[in-house]
């Protein structure tokens, strides 16, 4: 797991903030511009392989300051039999990509984020509510 870590630090280090090993997974903690190619890099790398999206989920920590949000993404490596936890903080009112080109589910788990949290997703093409 350390081997990965490195590996996805030498190709991409660049967007990230912050890397650990927590719980035997994967925890990145990558900048808000950076994480599209971020995750399209951890699906499409072959020694990575995260081709599954097992959910995204937003948490919201109003004490925080600006960065009160965070959007966690965690993604399954069926091949490798691994996980990976990717984190991005951030500001009220500002817009995050979507990953819907990349893993179809991310249309639902967006559009609950946003319903629930407010948090806008740039690019997914159905943020209507679900809850009200």
């Amino acid at each position: 797991m350390i081997e990965l870590k490195d590996h996805i630090l030498a190709a991409k280090g660049d967007a990230v903030i912050r890397a650990d090993i927590a719980l035997d997974e994967l925890a990145f903690t990558v900048k808000r511009e950076a994480l599209h190619g971020f995750i399209k890099f951890l699906k499409t790398d072959a020694q990575c392989a995260f081709t599954q999206l097992s959910d995204i989920c937003g948490a919201d920590y109003p004490a925080r300051g600006p960065y009160r949000f965070d959007v966690v993404y965690n993604l399954l490596s069926m091949k490798h039999n691994l996980r990976v936890r990717v984190k991005v903080a951030l500001k009220e009112g500002v817009a995050i990509d979507s990953i819907v080109d990349l893993y179809s589910a991310a249309g639902w788990f967006e559009r609950e984020a946003w319903d629930l949290y407010g948090i806008v997703f740039a690019g997914n093409p159905d943020l209507r509510r679900i809850l009200t």
